[in-house]
């Protein structure tokens, strides 16, 4: 009855960039990368193994809002029992500018702080 970290989101000017560094530093390859200019990496097994991946985001954040933040993935229900889960123990759904269209949700914890729950469920570690 838990999640586990899936991505660290980071809001950054030049993903790219960041993304060689970390890859460096961590031994992670490129995973993907969005139209957006996102860039994913993490370490060469893929999503969903042990660590998390990295998304690196062409972002800056604004006045009062944090570069970092969490997803999660539901490691024993599907999302919709996870969000339920959530929503109950203090969540709340945030609205960031999302269509309605997206397979993730966005909320924030009970001090504001935004992360996502992603459609895809891990392995329990």
């Amino acid at each position: 009855m838990a999640c586990r970290i899936g991505e660290l989101v980071l809001g950054c000017r030049e993903p790219e960039e960041l993304a060689r560094f970390w890859c460096e530093v961590l031994d992670f390859v490129v995973l993907g990368r969005e139209d957006d200019g996102s860039v994913e990496i993490g370490p060469r097994e893929g999503f969903g193994g042990p660590q998390p991946t990295i998304v690196l985001s062409p972002e800056e954040p604004g006045p009062g809002k944090s570069r970092l933040h969490i997803d999660v993935n539901a490691t024993d229900r599907d999302q919709d029992a996870e969000l339920e889960r959530l929503l109950a123990l203090g969540a709340r759904p945030a609205d960031v500018g999302q269509t309605g269209q997206e397979s993730w949700h966005v909320l924030t914890d009970p001090e504001g702080n935004e992360f996502c729950l992603l459609k895809t469920r891990l392995d329990p570690l």
